[in-house]
C-alpha cells in the first residue's frame, strides 16, 4: 500500500513538471499563462521600417511583461498570406486577434470569421472599414494629416506657391485621413495652389518616384512644395528634385520620423517629419488586448467613425508630433531613433548643430 502511494505521488508530480515544461514552450517566444493567446498580424516592411524594428520587438516586450501567450507575424504585403496567417492563428485557439489590415475588404473578411468563432479582434493602427473590430488603437490621423499641412505651410511661408500632394496608398484608410488632415490647413491659405494630387499604390516608394517626376514634368518644374505623407514618398520625391538640381529649394514633408527622413531634415532636403511614439501605441494596444484576453473592460478615450460599417468604434487615439529642426532631438532622447544610426559620418555635426549629444 505504501509503496503504491509513493507511486502515485511520483506520477503526479512527473504530470505536474510536464504541465509545466508544456505551458513554458511556444514558437512564438510568448509565455503561456491565463486564457487562451493573442494573435497580431503586422502588414509589410515595404511601406516603413516601423513594424518590424519597432512595433514588434514593443509588443513582444509589453506582452512578455503581462505574462500571456502571443504570436506576431508579418503579412508581408499580401493579402494571401494575411489570410493564410489569419486561420493558422484561428486554428491555433488565440482569444484575440489584432489586425494591422492591408485592405479593408481582406481585413474585414478576416474579422468577420473571427467573430463567427468567438474571438475578439482589435484594429491596430489602421481602421478596417466596414469591419467588426471590437477596438482601435492608433495616433489621430486627421491630425498627422494636420501637421503635415501645419509642417509645409511654415516652410513655404505665406507666399503665392504650388503645392502638390503626394498621397499614401488609396486602399489604406489611414492615408484619407492623412490627406483630409492636410486639406484641412493647406485649402485655406489662398495664395496656395494645388496643381496636381495623386495616391501612391501600396506605398510603393519606386512609383512615388515616377509619379513625381511626371508632375515635375507635367508642371514644368514649377512645383514650390510637396505635401508627402511619409518619409519613404518625401525621400522619393527629394531624389527626383537631386535629379533636376532642385533639392532644398522646394519643401517636402514626411511621416515616421525614420533615420531616412531625419538626415533629410538635417540636409535641408526634407522640411519636416511627422513623428509618432511607436511605444505609446505599442503599450496602448497591448493594454487593451491583455484586457480582453482576460475578460476584462478596456479602457479607452473615444470613438472613430467607420463610415462604411455605420458605427463607431471604440477607440484609443494618440497625438502626433511634428518634428523639423528645432526638435528633432526628441526623437533621440525617446530613444525611437539611435543616435549612432542618425548621427553617422557628416551627420555627426549636423546632429550637434541641433542639439543632439
Amino acid at each position: 500500500m505504501r509503496k503504491g502511494i509513493l507511486r502515485l505521488a511520483a506520477l503526479s508530480s512527473a504530470a505536474v513538471l510536464t504541465t509545466l515544461s508544456l505551458s513554458a514552450c511556444g514558437d512564438d517566444g510568448g509565455e503561456s499563462q491565463g486564457p487562451g493567446k493573442i494573435g497580431v498580424i503586422l502588414p509589410d516592411t515595404k511601406s516603413s521600417v516601423r513594424w518590424e524594428n519597432f512595433d514588434r520587438p514593443f509588443l513582444e516586450q509589453s506582452f512578455k511583461a503581462a505574462g500571456v501567450e502571443y504570436d506576431i507575424q508579418n503579412a508581408e504585403n499580401s493579402t494571401q498570406r494575411f489570410q493564410t496567417i489569419a486561420d493558422q492563428m484561428l486554428t491555433s485557439g488565440v482569444s484575440v486577434l489584432v489586425l494591422t489590415g492591408l485592405d479593408s475588404n481582406s481585413a474585414a473578411a478576416v474579422q468577420r470569421k473571427a467573430q463567427q468563432q468567438g474571438v475578439k479582434t482589435i484594429d491596430y493602427d489602421r481602421l478596417t472599414l466596414g469591419g467588426v473590430a471590437d477596438y482601435y488603437v492608433s495616433f489621430d490621423n486627421v491630425k498627422v494629416g494636420e501637421e503635415l499641412g501645419k509642417g509645409l505651410q511654415k516652410c513655404l511661408g505665406d507666399e503665392d506657391a504650388n503645392i502638390v500632394y503626394l498621397n499614401g496608398a488609396p486602399t489604406d484608410n489611414n492615408a484619407t485621413l492623412f490627406s483630409q488632415g492636410a486639406h484641412n490647413i493647406l485649402d485655406k491659405v489662398t495664395s496656395y495652389k494645388k496643381v496636381a494630387e495623386q495616391a501612391v499604390p501600396e506605398w510603393d516608394n519606386q512609383r512615388a518616384a515616377t509619379i513625381f517626376e511626371q508632375m515635375w514634368t507635367q508642371q514644368n518644374g514649377e512645383i514650390d512644395g510637396v505635401l508627402a505623407a511619409n518619409d519613404g514618398l518625401g525621400n522619393a520625391a527629394i531624389s527626383i528634385l537631386k535629379k533636376n538640381g532642385r533639392a532644398g529649394d522646394v519643401p517636402v514633408t514626411g511621416q515616421d520620423a525614420s533615420v531616412q527622413g531625419l538626415q533629410n531634415i538635417l540636409d535641408g532636403t526634407q522640411c519636416m517629419t511627422v513623428y509618432k511614439p511607436v511605444k505609446q501605441e505599442a503599450d496602448a494596444l497591448a493594454k487593451i488586448a491583455v484586457a480582453v484576453l482576460k475578460g476584462q473592460q478596456a479602457q479607452t478615450n473615444g470613438t472613430t467613425n467607420d463610415p462604411q460599417g455605420k458605427r463607431q468604434v471604440p477607440s484609443v487615439l494618440l497625438t502626433p508630433i511634428g518634428t523639423d529642426k528645432s526638435n528633432i532631438k526628441r526623437v533621440v532622447d525617446d530613444g525611437f531613433v539611435k543616435k549612432e544610426e542618425l548621427c553617422t559620418g557628416a551627420y555627426a555635426a549636423k546632429c550637434a548643430e541641433a542639439g543632439i549629444q
